[in-house]
């Protein structure tokens, strides 16, 4: 007998199981997959498995993230556009180039529909997988398997819209989940900066910390996307309000965490014989701590509790700060300098706590929680989004012409041979080709791989177990390894979608005649497609950084100009300045990102990777910087134009402007001098007077201007760098290349 203890051990264990979207949509898989099984045996039309098995797999890859109407309206339109494709297909069987040419033009046409948002990429590709399963019926009782793989997907997507419509909370809780657990990584790095030890490798970890950044950021993007396609016209239930208040909390944790108020060098010299520094470092990592608890708990539902270290860290924190204070010694400007910074830091880290400890309390009834919608509102903005992909320098038209040469050059391969499974070759050319040369390539490697995992598996199933039953039994539980591994083990998702293939085969002819034929098209759809991504209008990440940097420098001045409203008009998270925030953080993970692909291309593609590098510590710098003016907008403060933080703000917001227009003209060039005028800064370090209003609020936003502006020279040299690289730079590409990224110390 078990124990009370332990009953509710494994109750909550399952219930934690239950709540992840990997399980949630493994057990859609099995209930479609088994009664599909069940049906067919039940009719004796075993031939009608694997069109229905594949049609259940195509609408599954079409499957979004949303509220059960926003599913079921994706899922008719997913229908219809099946039906059109799996019609224009089967009209054309019969005729090869015919059939080949409409393969080509899906292939354009439904990868650009990739610009008008996540949800028609989806389905777009799903779209484009079908017609190629509608292709592999170019055989007798062509219309009656097209009719199966269409009768597939509806059963999928009906099982789909009711299981979100009787369990609509899960996702959201693994998307907040997802959110403070990067967050609480996000903490753990930042807490490495703050570490006073010498020879420390400070831009490694700006470096990391920025990569992590990035990720914070897409978690917050699919965490917003998953809370606004289930918010409605009328008023939100109440656990879609909970969830929406710990969103906007993840974003104001984001924003206290990627604030400076000072270079950490600075820091560590002026309180090396100091603890201060490394108490702030623990509570950093105290409440990085407390992210991944909330994780925990937004996961499992049990009680939070939160530890009373990290209210204790916080006391010990302020009085470290007073000792330091009240200790002599020389009244240096660099030791006025840090202890203004040290105020702040623990004014913001009290701050950071206090408003985790609101992330599980209800919104206040005025607080702004509107959420931009990012998807087309009418034909006409669709349309112009559609019209702005068609030049050659677009990412996304350059893949869709690769991946239709290369479904060309797959098709010519397979009439040439003659092959009657090559339209394998095409699938794997489809699945394996990818907008970036280093992720196809990864995922080449991992196809191969998992299929030829896949037919080792399958051919010991088909040796081990003849009986049809048994195999049949085995297909469903390949199905739900691969909705269970598709998003995060794609090796292990690709071997179980290629034993299903062989044991679904095996159910009416013989499935040992397929394992060949699989592996030989799978190497040549590989080949292919790597040959495509190498050959055909690559898409190297070099290309794009000047533009990137442009948008991240934009997207920092207009943040920047949304900041200084706040502290004339008093501080209020409504949309306009939150949308500033956000798109200022997207810019940076774009351009993060972009330098992380980088690192998997050929050398010669990566003759920019350090001035890129560069740029992009010194930008999220600049914007962490920008973050900590953001933090501490509580208090207005009436600053006239003449004023110096008001001529400041407007000289780094047209200067990031100016460097933006020119980053992203083409061609892109940016002037060689920039001039700052040394009376600005010297009335920026001149000290607000005490008796002033909001003195330590005005001494504050001086000093963290004046830390933008002197790093504003030494940007616009690696956006001059980004467009025309200094010969010694192209001459030592191959070291950058190989990931020895030396960054240049900061002023």
């Amino acid at each position: 007998m078990l124990s009370a203890g332990e009953v509710r051990g494994w109750g909550q264990w399952a219930y934690q199981l239950w709540q992840r979207e990997a399980v949630s949509g493994s057990l859609r898989a099995l209930l479609a997959l088994a009664c599909v099984m069940a049906g067919c045996w039940w009719a004796g039309r075993m031939s009608a498995a694997l069109p229905l098995l594949l049609g259940v797999i195509a609408s599954a890859l079409a499957e979004t993230d949303d509220s059960w109407q926003g599913r079921l309206r994706v899922q008719v339109i997913t229908l219809l556009c099946f039906a059109v494709m799996a019609l224009a297909v089967q009209a054309s069987l019969g005729h090869p180039w015919l059939l080949g040419g409409l393969l080509a033009a899906a292939a354009v046409g439904l990868t650009l529909l990739g610009a008008l948002g996540e949800r028609y990429r989806t389905m777009a590709f799903a779209t484009l997988v079908l017609a190629i399963y509608a292709s592999l019926s170019s055989k007798p009782h062509a219309v009656e398997a097209i009719a199966f793989l269409l009768l597939g997907a509806a059963w999928y997507g009906a099982i789909s819209v009711l299981w979100a419509a009787l369990l609509p909370t899960p996702p959201v809780r693994q998307h907040l989940a997802a959110v403070y657990e990067s967050l609480g990584e996000y903490l753990r790095l930042k807490s490495g900066l703050l570490e006073p030890v010498r020879g420390a490798d400070l831009e490694g970890r700006r470096v990391a910390l920025a990569l992590q950044s990035g990720r914070v950021v897409d978690a917050l993007s699919r965490c917003k996307e998953a809370l606004f396609s289930r918010s409605g016209a009328g008023t939100p239930a109440p656990w879609l309000r909970e969830a929406m208040q710990a969103y906007l909390v993840a974003q104001d944790v984001h924003e206290r965490t990627s604030s400076s108020h000072e270079h950490y060098e600075v820091l560590s010299q002026q309180f090396f014989h100091s603890d201060v520094l490394y108490r702030c470092q623990r509570l950093l990592a105290l409440l990085g701590r407390d992210c991944r608890s909330l994780a925990r708990h937004i996961r499992r539902q049990p009680p939070w509790k939160r530890h009373g270290t990290t209210a204790h860290a916080i006391e010990d924190l302020h009085e470290a700060l007073r000792h330091v204070e009240q200790t002599p010694g020389p009244w240096t400007e660099g030791r006025a300098r840090g202890l203004a910074a040290l105020r702040g830091l623990a004014a913001n880290l009290s701050a950071l706590d206090r408003s985790l400890s609101s992330a599980l309390q209800p919104p206040e009834q005025s607080a702004d929680t509107t959420l931009l919608d990012r998807d087309p509102r009418s034909l006409s903005e669709a349309w112009q989004r559609l019209r702005a992909q068609w030049n050659w320098s677009a990412p996304l038209l350059r893949h869709a012409l690769r991946l239709a040469v290369a479904l060309t050059a797959g098709y010519a391969v397979m009439l040439s041979t003659g092959d009657s499974h090559g339209f394998w070759i095409l699938l794997t050319i489809v699945f394996v080709c990818q907008p970036q040369y280093g992720a196809t390539l990864t995922r080449l490697a991992q196809r191969i791989s998992g299929t030829v995992l896949g037919l080792v598996v399958g051919w010991a199933l088909l040796r081990l177990f003849p009986d049809l039953l048994l195999q049949a039994g085995f297909t469903v539980a390949a199905g739900v390894v691969f909705f269970a591994t598709r998003h995060t083990r794609y090796t292990l998702a690709t071997a179980a979608i290629t034993s299903l293939v062989l044991l679904s085969f095996n159910q009416a002819g013989d499935g040992f005649g397929l394992i060949l034929p699989r592996l030989l098209d799978t190497v040549a759809g590989s080949v292919i497609a790597g040959l495509a991504v190498w050959l055909i209008l690559p898409s190297w990440q070099s290309h794009q950084l000047h533009r990137l940097a442009g948008q991240a420098a934009r997207a920092q001045a207009q943040y920047l100009r949304e900041i200084m409203a706040q502290y004339q008009s008093g501080k209020r998270d409504h949309l306009a300045y939150r949308l500033a925030r956000r798109n200022a953080h997207l810019a940076d993970g774009a351009l993060s990102r972009a330098l992380a692909a980088m690192r998997l291309e050929p050398a010669r593609a990566r003759m920019l990777a350090p001035q890129g590098m560069r740029f992009l510590v010194l930008s999220h710098t600049l914007l962490n910087y920008l973050s900590a003016l953001g933090a501490h907008r509580n208090q207005r403060l009436a600053l006239s134009d003449e004023a110096a933080p008001s001529r400041a703000a407007h000289l780094l917001v047209t200067t990031l402007e100016s460097m933006a227009n020119a980053l992203e003209a083409q061609p892109p060039g940016v002037a060689q001098d920039l001039d700052l005028p040394q009376d600005l800064m010297t009335a920026l370090m001149t000290p607000a007077s005490a008796s002033e209003p909001g003195a330590d609020t005005l001494r504050l936003v001086q000093a963290q201007l004046a830390l933008s502006l002197r790093l504003l020279p030494e940007l616009h040299a690696q956006a001059v760098a980004l467009v025309a690289p200094p010969q010694d730079d192209v001459d030592g590409a191959g070291d950058g290349a190989a990931g020895d990224l030396r960054l240049s110390r900061f002023r």
